[in-house]
Order: structure tokens, then C-alpha cells, then sequence
């Protein structure tokens, strides 16, 4: 459930920069009290930079970050209250997974008692399915088991916010898709807000409650993961989440409608003023009959519920996605067409 009457996080104008490289460009953001805020960018696109600077291992060059209404932009790490797990799992290896847990109740200042450290690491081990391996060497542990112990770590500080840099990526997938959806589950449970940084779309689409689509160390879009799928505010972001890709292509305005270089209308509705766009169609909005110009299929893939199709349609590839059993061959002509009600279109002047 997201509540954004007040956020928790609320970022503005954040700038980091190294030399004379800008990892962070103007950064804005809100996080609610209760909601998954999901980064979403690909390699070098500040996604770490955005969580270090957050928890305090980097100071901003410009910008202030607060926190429930605090200004914790001057503040040190340990003054901030907020929990980072990283995608490498950085246990200790020559203590026990209760002893890597326990470790930041440790820390100096917490004066917690023997008794409380021990109900805090036992209710984290439960919550993470994980009391069975509490003492077990953490040199003896699976890939999932190391993350669990690294996410108990983090949450039995009982923290005011969770930053999470891709933590599933060193997961095979099977796993990961299993741990994504205990981590939206545990998150919930606790209240916390997190955010999530991630480069797998997956992981955006089913974890978020919302997208922050971020590149070249600048915000492209935010919005619920439908909003950003289906209503992308450019082709970079349109790129970023749908498997295979979007389809685009470089169209200009005729008497029919949005017509490719030959001069073949692909989309005949026109609600632009444009007179030259990129029209921006899904896969699963490509249907292989309907059309007046002709494709040939280059390949087919069999993805289980459904086929991907590959096609040589208006003088380039283009992916559609059809239903499983649809009569469809290698080196087969199809007279493709679109769902104009979702296409996307990006007009200039």
C-alpha cells in the first residue's frame, strides 16, 4: 500500500559529482511511509550513487535529502537510521550467520541487553525462514541462505528505511523470483519503506508499487509500473521495460495517418500536431494479420504460453508476440498491422 501524503524520503535537486563526471544530475524524489520505491536503470546510471548518497557514504555536491521531515543531508551514517544491503552478500566469514546478524546490535551506542539481542536475531531468522542455519558457519552457507542472513542483518536493526542495491542479482533466476516475492511480502509486514535499485524489469514490474526510471544519473519517469510500461514519456524509458523490446519506428504525418519511409501508413489515428515522430508499439500489439503491407517471418521462439515472432516488416525487424499454437513459419509472408489504442507516439516538430 502506498502512502504519499507525507513522504518519508523526500529528495530534491540531489547532484554528486566525481571530477568532472556527474553520476547524480539533479536528482528529485519522494518516497512514502509505506512503499517500494524501485530504481530502474542500467549499468552507470547512478543507481548506486543515489543509495550511498542517501545512507550517507557519499556527501552530495548539491542537493538535500530528508528524511521524515528531517534534514539529514550534514548527518553521518549511523546518525541517519537506515539499512543498506548490497548485491554482494559481505558476510563476515569467520563468524556464525547469528553472530553476522547480530553484529550491528553490537555496534557502540545500541546498549542493548544480551536477552534483547537474542529475541531481535531469532524473530529475524524466523521471519527469513532462517533459524535452522543460526549457527552454522557462514563459510558454509548457498548463494540464497548468504543473502537471507545479509537481509536479516539489515532488518534486525529494525531501521527507518531499507536501501536495497540489487541484491538478487547474484541469484540464479529460479531464486531470485522466489526471493522478490518474499521481500515485497517482508516489506509489507515490517512497514518499512524501501527502495530497490535494480537494472532487471522484472524485478521493477512485479516488486514496485513505483518506477523510478533513471539513466545518465537523471530521472526520466516515475509512475506506477502500468503508467511507465504503458505510457513511457520517451523512447529511452520505453526501451528500459518490456521483454522482447519495444518496437519503434521513425514515422512522419500524411493524409492516412503516421506513414514509415515508404509511405505506407502503419497507424492511421493521429492525436499529435507532429509532423515527424517515433511511434512506439509492443510486441504483444503486433498482430500478424489485419495490414495492408506485407512482413515475412525471419524466426520463431516458442516462450512456452506464447511465440515470439521475428518479421521483416516496412524495411526493418520487428518482434510481435503471439498466442501459443497461432500457425506460424520460418520464411511464411503475414500481413501484420497494430492495436493503435496503445501505441505511443514521441512527436517533434
Amino acid at each position: 500500500m502506498t502512502d504519499m501524503s507525507e513522504p518519508f524520503l523526500h529528495i530534491q535537486h540531489l547532484t554528486r559529482r566525481f571530477g568532472p563526471t556527474v553520476a547524480l544530475d539533479d536528482v528529485s524524489l519522494d518516497v512514502g511511509t509505506d512503499e517500494l520505491l524501485v530504481v530502474l536503470g542500467p549499468t552507470g546510471a547512478g543507481k548506486t550513487t543515489l543509495l550511498r548518497t542517501v545512507a550517507g557514504l557519499e556527501n552530495p555536491s548539491s542537493g538535500t535529502i530528508r528524511l521524515n521531515g528531517q534534514d539529514v543531508t550534514p548527518l553521518a551514517p549511523a546518525a541517519r537510521d537506515v539499512a543498506l544491503v548490497f548485491q554482494n552478500f559481505s558476510l563476515y566469514p569467520d563468524r556464525s550467520v547469528r553472530q553476522n546478524i547480530e553484529f550491528p546490535l553490537r555496534a557502540p551506542g545500541r546498549k542493548l541487553l544480551p536477552e534483547q539481542i537474542r529475541e531481535r536475531v531469532e524473530w529475524a531468522a524466523s521471519v527469513l525462514r532462517i533459524t535452522h542455519l543460526l549457527d552454522r558457519p557462514s563459510t558454509r552457507l548457498s548463494g540464497g541462505e548468504m543473502q537471507r542472513v545479509a537481509i536479516g542483518r539489515a532488518i534486525v536493526r529494525r531501521p527507518r528505511l531499507f536501501l536495497m542495491d540489487e541484491p538478487l542479482t547474484n541469484l540464479d533466476a529460479k531464486l531470485r523470483e522466489s526471493l522478490r516475492v518474499e521481500l515485497v511480502a517482508l516489506r509489507r509486514a515490517l512497514k518499512t519503506p524501501m527502495v530497490y535499485v535494480t537494472h532487471d524489469q522484472a524485478e521493477a514490474l512485479s516488486m514496485g508499487d513505483r518506477i523510478v526510471v533513471l539513466s545518465g544519473g537523471r530521472v526520466l519517469q516515475t509512475g506506477t509500473p502500468q503508467d511507465v510500461y504503458c505510457k513511457p514519456a520517451t523512447p529511452e524509458v520505453a526501451r528500459q521495460l518490456g521483454q522482447p523490446a519495444i518496437n519503434l519506428f521513425n514515422v512522419t504525418r500524411g493524409a492516412g495517418g503516421w506513414m514509415v519511409a515508404s509511405g505506407a501508413v502503419i497507424l492511421a489515428s493521429i492525436e499529435s500536431t507532429a509532423q515527424r515522430a517515433t511511434l512506439g508499439v509492443r510486441p504483444e500489439d503486433v498482430s500478424l494479420t489485419g495490414g495492408l503491407t506485407p512482413g515475412r517471418i525471419k524466426m520463431v521462439e516458442d516462450m512456452g504460453p506464447t511465440l515470439t515472432v521475428l518479421l521483416h516488416w516496412h524495411e526493418q525487424d520487428v518482434h510481435a508476440v503471439v498466442k501459443k499454437g497461432t500457425p506460424v513459419r520460418v520464411g511464411d509472408e503475414v500481413w501484420p498491422s497494430v492495436v493503435g489504442s496503445r501505441a505511443v507516439v514521441w512527436g517533434s516538430a
